[in-house]
């Protein structure tokens, strides 16, 4: 798997049942803490191991950090924080670079493994399965809320909570659930990687936006117009391949657009594994996960995802 599709990660076969898995991916901070920072872009960038049905192995650290503007304390407690995360999630740090910039920037370059036979893309779902979400929705509205200090205590907990869960879990178990294809909610938001899994099949994704789990208070301050611009980018970049039902609650069809960082994973199971499914994401204390939809063939002139309240 290389450039030819829309995946998480790269894979590269090495024997019949052995392939490396990488992925890189840098984001900018999004919390004050920079040992929480740290952890946030080490989760995000592991995040593209499992989505693709892998283990990951090893990372490197990438860093642009402008040294006129923080102290090095900033940078240590950073680093210190990816460490952390890498360590909880069995990934070894083996080394990395970092270069003098303008914009604090960090992240990782993964490598993990992962069977050739068995690795998970985001194209694969088939009429008739069902999606799973396994986090909830949210974290780049209530982080331009934070920015302003407008966002609830509440709020800024569950958005950290949420950026720092690992989808470890998440990822495993739709292993054991017969998942077709998978791919992890980052900066297109919930429809613009939904929107990664139309193949060439005939294939519509019908999502049911009142089932789809929200962060607490995201509502509140969407309804205040407090959402980022990408949400919008995300909205008129999509716009032509997506349906939303009239019925379907403004604001909550705008938090379908919501950018994420370190967000849950989406991805298709058999019709009669998805309650299982379900069942052992909240065996595993992963509450936000959700049914959220379902794959159905493409009707002539329909659009590839319908979004229905």
């Amino acid at each position: 798997m290389g450039l030819e599709a829309p995946d998480d990660a790269g894979v590269y076969r090495l024997s019949d049942d052995l392939a490396l898995v990488q992925s890189v991916d840098l984001i900018t901070p999004i919390v004050d803490d920079p040992f929480t920072f740290g952890r946030i872009a080490a989760a995000n960038a592991l995040s593209d191991i499992w989505a693709m049905g892998g283990t990951p192995l090893t990372a490197l650290n990438i860093i642009c950090f402008p040294e006129n503007r923080f102290p090095d304390a900033i940078l240590q407690e950073t680093l210190q924080g990816g460490l952390a995360l890498l360590n909880e999630a069995g990934c070894t740090l083996i080394g990395g670079h970092s270069v003098e910039n303008d914009e604090f920037t960090y992240g990782l370059a993964v490598t993990g493994r992962v069977n050739p036979q068995r690795f998970l893309t985001a194209r694969g779902a088939q009429p008739g399965e069902k999606l799973i979400v396994t986090k909830a929705l949210g974290t780049g509205i209530v982080a331009l809320a934070a920015r302003g200090d407008l966002a609830p205590e509440e709020a800024r907990a569950a958005a950290v909570s949420s950026m720092t869960a690992t989808n470890r879990q998440a990822g495993e178990i739709m292993l054991r659930h017969s998942a077709t294809a998978c791919t992890d909610i980052t900066g297109f938001g919930l429809i613009g990687h939904a929107d990664e899994m139309i193949g060439p099949d005939p294939i519509a994704l019908h999502l049911q936006a009142g089932r789809v789990p929200v962060l607490t208070g995201t509502v509140e301050l969407t309804r205040m117009g407090l959402v980022p611009a990408t949400l919008y980018s995300n909205r008129n970049h999509y716009s032509g391949r997506v349906t939303i039902v009239d019925e379907v609650d403004p604001w909550l069809a705008d938090i379908l657009f919501d950018p994420q960082t370190s967000g849950g994973l989406l991805f298709s199971v058999p019709a009669d594994e998805a309650e299982p499914c379900l069942a052992a994401l909240r065996d595993a204390g992963l509450e936000s996960g959700a049914i959220v939809g379902e794959i159905r063939a493409r009707e002539r002139d329909e659009t590839e995802i319908i979004v229905h309240p």
